[in-house]
């Protein structure tokens, strides 16, 4: 999978449930507000597991091991918001989650079971899901992760006509705090695109039915209602030509990326590359980013923070005029450097030299606010450099200064070919004693809001613009070209990218560091450069041709 084609969200699918579930709970003709359920407990929302649809058929595709389980079965919320507020003071603390009442102007939180989060990927074990064959054997049984987050649209026509709430669950295993929610009076899919987790279905007939698990049932006060649905297993081929499919009663051979999963990590919800499942899908048709609101202390908001600007920051059409600077009680952004992850051994791929060791790692870049971070590239006809200058606004969002900040170039290799702010990075692998540097790499950022870090931070964005490659980074031909990190949202570079690794072929086998900093040359401003470094230790072993990297836990995070 291409590093564009991560950057696609998978919604085709998305849709195909949500335009199901408006068919289902809206009917024809209602009038506003028909069908409005009625408040219970003040301040607590209402619960309801429910299927679009009672039958389906579901495509296995030619060299898949099997089928992803997407029901169309969504969880309704009204009466009240249901929200969620997901963090950790550090990386040595556990995840503490607390569901955030909303009663009238006042809120208050409830602390859910501790030890519940292992990460910030949703509630674990929400969905419980039986297949059964044509003879009532049960031939599948699954527990399902539930994110919150993915919205799928109003159950009634009087809710709100947008959801304020983040898009997907962050996979990024050094998130720090997490928003969810589902609007009262909306639906969110239960379905979580985890790629590499299908069921082994052959064609044929099935059965499912779909339970919330008790504890959850219990938590939230939800009825023990069971969707039965059936379902349509059927085997598509690509032999005829792409999109055409084929019925198969024999198992399938070859390979293809399957219709429909067009895999992204939502700007703010996954890596760039295959190393991490693509979050949760929204209908994008549903998406109104103009009205959405902002996070801040307004009605309905617990971060306590200011208002964020309403207003995304406009590119500049030409160069800025007048002189530059920037006072210094301006809001800035903070970079802060995660540690590596994704480590492994690699062997020439995606652009390295066979035959060689390579040290392959994912890295991510942040900004803790409380201001995002704006850079404008500026090029001269015929140059293939672009000059590239640092813009900074108040807290009502106007521009009050700027300051020149290197360059952007552009970047020809497959799977980049964008244009990369240069400088905004750079990696190290560090002897035991962390005192010698034995190998070295900078790699120049497009700058894209790839992984929601921390949206509980002041001022975070919940609804970054720039999550899309196409859009954030720009064309060969581009005169000019703007790119953001929002405050909340991390810029991931994953090991599969070309020139995100260290040649380890001749290394000695021991104990090292990788050691990722943000803005290294500090030809940024921000709020503090004394929080841009971040080390993984690694122990590489065994032999040229099969060498061996073991990742130890970083404190609680024991992600390789």
């Amino acid at each position: 999978m291409t590093r564009q084609q991560h950057r696609n969200r998978p919604k085709r699918a998305a849709l195909a449930a949500g335009f199901a579930l408006t068919a289902v709970v809206a009917g024809a003709g209602a009038a506003p507000g028909a069908g409005a359920a009625e408040a219970g407990t003040a301040g607590k929302p209402k619960l309801k597991l429910i299927a679009a649809s009672d039958s389906l058929t579901l495509d296995r595709w030619e060299g898949e091991e099997g089928v992803t389980l997407d029901l169309g079965t969504y969880v309704t919320v009204d009466g009240a918001p249901l929200e969620f507020k997901v963090t950790r003071k550090s990386y040595k603390d556990p995840i503490v989650a607390q569901q955030i009442i909303h009663d009238g102007t006042k809120t208050k939180a409830k602390k859910l079971p501790a030890g519940l989060m292992k990460d910030f990927s949703g509630l674990p074990g929400f969905l419980e899901v039986s297949v059964k064959n044509a003879a009532g054997e049960e031939v599948s049984k699954t527990k399902q992760t539930f994110c919150p987050n993915n919205a799928s649209g109003r159950i009634r026509p009087d809710a709100p006509a947008t959801s304020k709430y983040p898009q997907g669950c962050s996979t990024n295993p050094f998130t720090l705090g997490s928003v969810w929610g589902v609007e009262k009076g909306w639906a969110s899919n239960t379905t979580r695109w985890d790629y590499g987790s299908e069921v082994d279905l052959p064609a044929g007939e099935y059965t499912a039915n779909v339970a919330v698990a008790k504890k959850y049932r219990d938590l939230f006060g939800i009825p023990d209602d069971r969707p039965t649905i059936k379902l349509t297993v059927r085997e598509n081929s690509f032999e005829d030509g792409e999109g055409v499919a084929a019925s198969r009663s024999s198992a399938p051979s070859g390979g293809h990326q399957a219709a429909g999963h067009d895999a992204d990590a939502s700007s703010q919800q996954g890596p760039r590359g295959a190393d991490e499942p693509a979050p949760p899908a929204v209908s994008h048709a549903l998406e109104d980013r103009g009205v959405t609101p902002q996070p801040g202390d307004g009605p309905g908001y617990t971060d306590g923070s200011p208002i964020a600007p309403a207003a995304e920051p406009k590119p500049n059409a030409k160069r800025p005029t007048g002189r530059a600077g920037v006072a210094a009680n301006v809001p800035k952004p903070d970079l802060r450097s995660v540690p590596a992850w994704g480590i492994e051994i690699t062997d020439g791929e995606d652009g390295d030299v066979a035959g060689k060791d390579y040290l392959a790692f994912s890295a991510t870049v942040w900004n803790a606010g409380p201001s995002p971070l704006v850079v404008d590239g500026f090029r001269s006809p015929g140059k293939d450099l672009m000059d590239a200058y640092q813009y900074f606004y108040d807290a009502d969002g106007k521009q009050v200064g700027y300051a020149p900040t290197g360059t952007m170039e552009w970047d020809a290799r497959d799977e980049h070919e964008h244009w990369h702010f240069t400088d905004f990075a750079s990696y190290r692998l560090l002897s035991e004693d962390q005192t010698k540097e034995v190998r070295s790499g900078k790699e120049a950022f497009c700058l894209a809001n790839t992984d929601a870090i921390d949206y509980t931070v002041k001022n975070a964005n919940w609804h970054p613009e720039n999550t899309d490659l196409e859009t954030a980074c720009g064309e060969k031909n581009a005169i000019s070209v703007r790119e953001v990190l929002d405050v909340g949202s991390g810029d991931t570079y994953s090991q599969y990218r070309p020139g995100q690794s260290f040649d380890i072929t001749d290394l000695p086998n021991g104990t090292y560091y990788i050691q990722v900093i943000a803005n290294p040359e500090k030809r940024l401003q921000e709020t503090n450069t004394g929080n841009n470094v971040a080390l993984r230790k690694v122990i590489i072993g065994g032999e040229q041709g099969a060498r061996t990297v073991t990742v130890p836990p970083h404190d609680l995070i024991d992600a390789p």
